[in-house]
């Protein structure tokens, strides 16, 4: 049941086995806080924090397993392309939630973008200048 200590295939296969648990346990956390937590930001937050850390473990977990060097530039890559794409996608949602309104203002502790978004809404007001209704003049 146990891996035997006494070789170094056992201590990679009980390091395996300790980073496949914690981040199968870390991914799940974050299936959990997708369907628990209330309102958008803190489903964004819970979805893409553990998720890349828990990725991380089961990419590394099967690196070891396989026991080969050529896997590991295949591993690193998708860990890497995971790494980028995740954060840019979790703050383009969040973004687009903020000016949609699908968030609840009240579980902010601070709202920094509330000020960026009034300051564009009375530039573009400006620009666009006092409604004529379309009435051609002389």
């Amino acid at each position: 049941m146990f891996p035997d200590l006494g070789s170094v295939d056992g201590w990679i296969d009980l390091v395996s086995a300790v980073f496949m648990v914690v981040g199968a346990v870390m991914s799940l956390g974050a299936a959990i806080g997708l369907l628990r937590f209330p309102d958008l930001l803190s489903r964004m937050h819970a979805a893409t924090k553990p998720q890349v850390l828990g990725l991380f473990l089961l990419l590394a977990s099967i690196g070891l397993q396989m026991r080969t060097w050529w896997v590991w530039p295949v591993l690193v890559v998708a860990w890497i392309f995971q790494l980028l794409t995740v954060p840019v996608s979790a703050h383009m949602v969040g973004r687009a939630g903020y000016r949609t309104k699908h968030l609840h203002r009240e579980l902010l502790t601070s709202d920094e973008l509330d000020a960026v978004v009034q300051k564009a809404a009375a530039q573009a007001a400006h620009q666009d200048g006092p409604d004529d209704g379309g009435v051609p003049k002389d």
